[in-house]
């Protein structure tokens, strides 16, 4: 289901979706706007998964986290 609501944006955000559009990446301008904000809500809710498992598991060492960095390395 979906709603139809309106709301303000400044106009760089405006244009930014609307090239996003005429340029193929997005169907229109409403599923731009849905798809950036599932994507902060993504961030959020792996944000507060972290959270909770540095609270109950500690902080990532230094080491492990220099593991991980080999997978994005170019």
């Amino acid at each position: 289901m979906t709603i139809k609501i309106a709301v303000s944006l400044p106009d760089h955000l405006v244009a930014e979706a609307r090239a996003a559009v005429a340029e193929g990446r997005a169907d229109s301008v409403s599923g731009y706007v849905a798809e950036a904000m599932e994507s902060v809500s993504r961030r959020k809710t792996l944000g507060d998964l972290l959270k909770d498992l540095d609270a109950e598991f500690g902080p990532t060492s230094a080491e492990a986290k220099a593991w991980a960095a080999t997978f994005f390395e170019s």
